[in-house]
């Protein structure tokens, strides 16, 4: 099975923390597409067109779509991506480690948390949830949420 990785890259701890996810995803058994490994390099105006069409391209042939969801926005791009994903029926798992709530018994806004199959607080527990459900593919048993 095929993750696509999605996140803001923008800095360096962002783009740090993209690489700990991909190396959990993969250490749980499947293999990653993460833009700033293996996409397009933004070089300028030019590449715009290119990457919108790449990361569109990815995220419909991958089976399943992580996403980093820390921050109290999630990014523009990235939410764009978990629509995308949705639209396609991909089987998704956000990941939000950050401490800070918006509301009592809500970490991310509702339409991205709605459109989530599993929110992992930490990175043992994506590895974990991530093996877990390619167990479940295996076997049959695996569904993704209505």
């Amino acid at each position: 099975m095929h993750a696509y990785i999605a996140g803001p890259m923008f800095n360096p701890g962002e783009l740090s923390y993209l690489t700990q996810i991909d190396a959990r995803v993969r250490k749980a058994g499947l293999t990653t597409f993460l833009n700033q490994r293996d996409g397009i390099p933004f070089t300028g105006p030019d590449d715009v067109e290119k990457i919108f069409k790449e990361d569109i391209e990815e995220v419909t042939k991958a089976d399943v779509v992580v996403a980093s969801l820390n921050g109290m926005d999630v990014d523009a791009g990235t939410a764009w991506e978990l629509g995308l994903a949705y639209a396609r029926g991909k089987y998704i798992v956000g990941v939000y480690t950050d401490l800070r709530l918006h509301f009592k018994y809500q970490t991310v806004n509702l339409m991205i948390q709605g459109a989530l199959d599993h929110l992992s607080t930490d990175l043992d527990d994506l590895e974990w949830h991530l093996a877990e459900y390619l167990k479940r593919t295996r076997t049959g048993r695996a569904r993704k949420k209505k």
